[in-house]
């Protein structure tokens, strides 16, 4: 099954998804230091994703993990009211998006993993565990996010990634990671694999950030997912994301995705900006097509891969 933030569906249900977005970013730490980070609407999350579901896309991954704007009775709202599925992740982000006494630089690798376990099990904190309360709601993560920062696998990520792969192995919980700039995956994914993760349920983003094919070639031949998220960020005349996805394509058929990672009010056009979150299904799926992508790999970039990728493993 593929848990979402209103309860658990079946792949085959799943649809047209994007692999990586920032649906609601809360005020916190994060946004102090990245203001134009900032994402609190429900009324503008439910219009975007509103007409988002009438271009034909149905599902969305949610990528804020635990205390940095996560937020999943908005998230659960805005699903309700647009129809789209949203996944809601457990999990902590890398280090600058949290004041430097923070929980996450303290917890031993035991306790991420009651964290992120209970996020998955029982129901995601209402406070976001900001607080010495937690009241835990009835929508449950439907994902683990961790990540690495441009200095690779700290003590900190080292912790957080055991947890992470204890949890993915206790509960069969997919796996979405941040590469930062696209450094840094093929590090992850040796991590991950001595630990136990079935690296066909990790998702790598933001690697096309970094677009070099012989690297994307050794990241796929690990057995990962690759979600691409600059599409719509290049302002060359080529766009290396396209020639990613039409290079790579042939060769790795169920391992490529999409996302927008559009987590600035900027890129929404309910918040007055462009290109809004369709970008993918409309003109970037012009852009495939006319290089020559096929229906079927279409298909599979927007609805088996993800659909396979974000289902729970079986224990």
């Amino acid at each position: 099954m593929i848990r979402t933030v209103l309860g658990d569906i079946q792949p085959e249900d799943f649809g047209v998804c994007y692999a990586h977005e920032h649906i609601i970013i809360d005020a916190n730490v994060a946004t102090m230091r990245f203001p134009d980070f900032k994402l609190e609407s429900v009324e503008n999350g439910v219009s975007e994703l509103s007409q988002f579901y009438a271009d034909g896309g149905r599902a969305m991954v949610d990528s804020m993990p635990s205390d940095s704007g996560r937020n999943v009775l908005k998230l659960a709202e805005i699903s309700r009211q647009s129809k789209v599925h949203i996944l809601c992740p457990t999990g902590v982000h890398i280090a600058k998006y949290y004041d430097d006494g923070h929980w996450s630089n303290h917890y031993s690798i035991e306790q991420f993993t009651e964290l992120f376990i209970a996020d998955i099990e029982q129901g995601i904190d209402r406070f976001d565990y900001s607080g010495p309360f937690v009241e835990r709601t009835n929508h449950r993560a439907g994902l683990i996010k961790i990540a690495t920062s441009e200095h690779g696998l700290s003590p900190r990520a080292k912790r957080i990634f055991e947890a992470a792969s204890i949890s993915h192995r206790k509960t069969g919980a997919p796996i979405l990671t941040h590469v930062e700039q696209g450094d840094g995956a093929l590090e992850q994914a040796h991590f991950l694999a001595d630990h136990g993760v079935n690296l066909s349920k990790v998702v790598f983003s933001h690697t096309d950030r970094k677009p070099d094919v012989q690297y994307h070639r050794d990241i796929l031949q690990t057995g990962v997912r690759i979600e691409y998220d600059s599409a719509f960020r290049w302002k060359t005349e080529t766009n290396p994301t396209l020639d990613l996805v039409m290079e790579l394509i042939s060769d790795f058929p169920d391992q490529i995705m999409l996302g927008m990672d559009a987590a600035r009010p900027s890129y929404w056009k309910s918040y007055g900006g462009n290109p809004g979150l369709s970008y993918l299904l409309n003109e970037f799926t012009q852009l495939m097509r006319s290089r020559g992508l096929s229906e079927e790999q279409w298909q599979r970039i927007f609805i088996s891969t993800p659909a396979d990728a974000y289902n729970f493993n079986s224990i």
